[in-house]
């Protein structure tokens, strides 16, 4: 998916989906200490909650090793602009040429 003009893994579809669903309960709740470390200003929590979020994201597919076994490279937060699918984006991206 393309999320300002950067491409972003999305999670692998093969999961089960109350695997998926379990992953992205625990990823919210992860978030949410995060915001909450933030606000105590605790940075042994915020670091516990950001592992949490990383180990949740890991294990949705988005990110760590690649779920896809077509060999198609790992193009995760890079420019669409600057990938082989720059073509494809320019269609539905926002002009940003002046006039």
């Amino acid at each position: 998916m393309v999320v300002r003009g950067r491409l972003w893994r999305k999670s692998n579809p093969a999961l089960p989906p109350d695997t998926r669903q379990a992953l992205v309960e625990e990823l919210m709740a992860a978030r949410r200490a995060v915001q909450g470390a933030l606000r105590h200003d605790d940075p042994v929590a915020l670091r516990a909650a950001r592992t949490r979020v990383d180990a949740a994201k890991v294990a949705l597919g988005e990110r760590g090793p690649v779920w896809w076994t077509d060999g198609t490279p790992d193009l995760n937060r890079c420019l669409a602009r600057n990938t082989r699918y720059a073509d494809w984006y320019a269609q539905f991206a926002p002009s940003t040429e002046p006039g």
